[in-house]
């Protein structure tokens, strides 16, 4: 076997018998062990190996409480127990992730608001000890300048911060309870140390920190227009990362807030491959009028124009909540309502593998029927809920009209691409 590394290709080649062996730094980069199952995607021009065996990303939910209480938040219509993740569940999580090699990335975050956790910088020091990335989502109202200081000491790798608005009016009509000023003024001494703690000066500056700093975006009819300036704040603040996700409505009067209802019912749309081209006033209008004259939906990048992908299962994910439970998504964390549809309401029932308290979280990741439902999601022979006409079946998760049973996920909106999480 021959293999030949070029710039940043890496070639190998195909043996007499149709093998192709991967070279051992790959494999132990993506944790592919022998015997694993690889899954072979087929594209247009190609196709790519998928390893959905690794636990590549972990959720992890903190807390489920807030010191906020935002219109589009989930805990409106929930009545579940409200807690923190105690010194015991986060010790079986680190002990679980020892188990595996690479480490994933660990992501803080779930329904609550992670700083609101009195141990949240220990336990990104903790987690970043075992040489996994971590990432942490915040509304930043507290994010005090010793908080950021010690959140970058800890190691974190990716700050996202929630900014839904570009006015405090805008702002303040979204996050109740939060001001934008404030959160602003957080932000920038966060990317202040960020940006000028290091050593030297001018061309030879090493920071002393290489964390990066992200903004998401919850987009509504509400706040669409505040989009640009919100990006112009996010850059004139640092940020290297941006993400707008659609807003899933939970409550009545956020029904009419929602950008998609014409995207979840068409999945036939003309496909536009376009160049590199810069936008500009030159460019700007030609292309909004292209786009809406082929009828086109948005899609900003592969898993929002794919339909019926799970980016949780795609992606190598699972999420433990504050209690410990471990699930394979965030949206199962937690049971909820959400007017998934516009006109009708659906019930989402959690749904388990089991508690890091009883089993650890390696053997809850190779659980037989955490195993199963990966393989039946990454299948997707779901009915197509989001782009039906509709039965009762589409109002909870329970079971649908192909005959699979709890948990479905024909009626998803991360899975079509709709809703995202970073």
């Amino acid at each position: 076997m021959n293999m030949v590394q070029s710039k940043e290709h890496l070639y190998t080649q195909v043996e007499e018998d149709g093998r192709v062996i991967l070279p051992p730094e790959l494999l132990s980069r993506y944790g592919i062990k022998a015997g694993a199952r690889i899954r072979v995607d087929e594209d247009t021009n190609g196709f790519k190996l998928v390893h959905p065996t690794r636990l590549a990303k972990l959720y992890i939910e903190p807390t489920n409480e807030c010191n906020l209480n935002c219109r589009i938040c989930v805990r409106n219509v929930w009545q579940e127990p409200m807690g923190q993740m105690s010194d015991l569940i986060f010790d079986r999580v680190i002990e679980g992730l020892r188990d595996f090699s690479p480490p994933p990335t660990v992501f803080f975050g779930g329904v609550g608001e992670p700083l609101y956790h009195p141990q949240i910088v220990e336990m990104v020091a903790r987690t970043r000890q075992l040489g996994a990335r971590v990432e942490l989502i915040t509304n930043g109202t507290l994010l005090t300048p010793g908080l950021s200081r010690r959140l970058l000491e800890a190691g974190i790798d990716l700050l996202w911060v929630s900014i839904d608005g570009a006015t405090p009016e805008s702002y303040a009509d979204i996050r109740l309870g939060a001001e934008l000023p404030h959160v602003i003024e957080n932000v920038s001494e966060f990317s202040r140390i960020l940006r000028t703690e290091g050593q030297g000066g001018g061309c030879i500056f090493i920071p002393r920190f290489t964390a990066q700093l992200g903004i998401e975006f919850v987009a509504m009819k509400r706040n669409i227009g505040d989009l640009p300036a919100v990006l112009k704040i996010g850059r004139k603040l640092g940020a290297k990362r941006f993400m707008v996700t659609n807003v899933l409505p939970y409550t009545e009067d956020m029904r009419g807030e929602v950008l998609y209802s014409k995207a979840l019912w068409n999945n036939g749309y003309p496909r536009l491959d376009l160049p590199r081209i810069e936008e500009s006033e030159a460019t700007r209008d030609p292309l909004c009028r292209a786009m809406e004259s082929l009828n086109l939906t948005l899609a900003m990048h592969e898993t929002q124009v794919a339909f019926d992908r799970c980016p949780f299962i795609e992606g190598g994910s699972g999420a433990v909540g504050w209690d410990g439970s471990v699930s394979p998504c965030l949206p199962l964390l937690h049971s909820h309502m959400s007017f998934n549809f516009v006109e009708r309401e659906r019930f989402s029932r959690r749904w388990t593998v089991g508690n890091v308290t009883d089993r650890g979280l390696t053997e809850l990741w190779h659980a037989p029927e955490h195993v199963a439902f990966r393989e039946r999601v990454q299948a997707f022979d779901f009915s197509p809920c989001t782009r039906c006409g509709g039965c009762e079946m589409m109002e909870k998760n329970e079971e649908d009209c192909f005959a699979n049973a709890f948990p479905t996920c024909g009626g998803c909106l991360w899975a079509q691409g709709v809703v995202q999480c970073p």
